[in-house]
């Protein structure tokens, strides 16, 4: 067998991962974890400086609280 060497498109990566269908892809894994947690948490979404980011946060009192004791967010992403 013949080795294969292969050679990443910089840009073309770097636009890929900015991109607008690479923000919905995370954005639909950020509200599939959404719909397991109930009430009180919001998802946003932003391009930084390498990436698009998705992002879940507590944003009520309860929900602030059901997620320091029971790490909720970070069970509904598993």
């Amino acid at each position: 067998m013949s080795k294969v060497k292969v050679i990443l498109n910089k840009e073309g990566v770097r636009e890929l991962l900015r991109s607008n269908e690479m923000m919905a892809i995370c954005e639909e894994h950020a509200n599939k974890a959404l719909g397991q947690l109930g009430e009180g948490y919001i998802v946003t979404t932003m391009t930084g400086q390498n990436r698009v980011n998705a992002s879940i946060y507590a944003e009520s009192y309860e929900a602030k609280k059901e997620n320091m004791e029971h790490n909720t967010i970070l069970k509904a992403l598993r």
